[in-house]
């Protein structure tokens, strides 16, 4: 067998492994060996040969059809997002030169845009690094600010998983985003690091990355447990910025007229306070004393 990666080989095995017989409709006799599926009846259901789909799995067949690879996808119960990443995996594409990452910056609008805008916001680049946020993403968590890494603050920082009540299901979703994010450029050396330091640090990092989830970055409903204004229910948006390499616009917004609005309106008051009074003392307008 090739030491070449083997990217299709390994997605296929990892989701292989987390479809149980009584999903896939298959009845189940004796005791079973092995998680989930067997190889030979993922290629039963998919309508090819257990041999050929033992050299998919092991890298010798690195060319399937697409007829093949969304059999595959329904048979591992892929949802659209996964399937294109499947069929991704299996593109001939030239490979690259590996190349030094090039530093990402933000749009010059972006940022005036971030500046003037009264609702927690930050951008989040394509290996999830905070590029630039705005006072009120710094209130909302003292990780949102430019230098961060999202990653790195939800699975190694206690203090930003104290923010997550629904901590195990915020960093499954946040791994599948990753992994979408990133896509098939694996040898990518920032990409590669990363990995590599989470996988060390954080086991639940390693169990989530070893599912091969993917999921597209897009908005959701999120639980914060505030340290200062506490419950808060939020909707987060993820906004793709054109022009770049994956960079994304997230913000943060309450439904009009709730409980979460008033804390969020707090919040704001507090963190926006002392840049007033910055402004002020720098016009010469302090206050009038006795």
């Amino acid at each position: 067998m090739s030491d070449e990666p083997n990217p299709l080989g390994d997605y296929l095995r990892a989701r292989r492994e987390l479809v149980t017989p009584e999903r896939a409709g298959i009845p189940v006799l004796g005791v079973r060996r092995v998680p989930g599926l067997r190889r030979e009846e993922v290629a039963m259901l998919a309508g090819i040969s257990a041999d050929y789909y033992l050299r998919l799995e092991q890298g010798r067949d690195r060319n399937p059809s697409v007829q093949v690879l969304e059999s595959l996808a329904r048979v591992l119960l892929l949802d659209d997002d996964a399937t294109a990443y499947l069929l991704g995996l299996a593109a001939d594409r030239p490979r690259r030169a590996r190349r030094r990452p090039r530093k990402e910056s933000v749009p010059t609008g972006i940022a005036k845009l971030l500046a003037t805008l009264a609702l927690p916001a930050f951008v989040e680049g394509r290996y999830f690094d905070v590029l630039a946020a705005n006072p009120l993403a710094s209130a909302l968590s003292p990780r949102l600010a430019a230098g961060g890494n999202r990653l790195r603050d939800v699975f190694l920082d206690p203090a930003e998983q104290e923010l997550y009540p629904d901590w195990p299901e915020a960093t499954q979703g946040l791994v599948a985003g990753f992994r979408e994010s990133v896509g098939t450029d694996t040898d990518d050396p920032r990409f590669i690091e990363l990995v590599g330091e989470l996988s060390l640090a954080s086991p639940r990092f390693r169990q989530l990355w070893g599912r091969h989830d993917v999921r597209v970055r897009k908005g959701a409903a999120t639980h914060i447990d505030h340290p200062q204004v506490g419950d808060l229910r939020l909707n987060r948006e993820k906004l793709g910025i054109s022009g770049t390499d994956g960079q994304m616009l997230v913000v943060y917004h309450p439904d009009a007229g709730s409980d979460s609005a008033d804390k969020l309106a707090l919040l704001a008051a507090a963190a926006l306070a002392p840049a007033a009074l910055r402004n002020t003392a720098a016009r010469g307008e302090g206050p009038v004393g006795p």
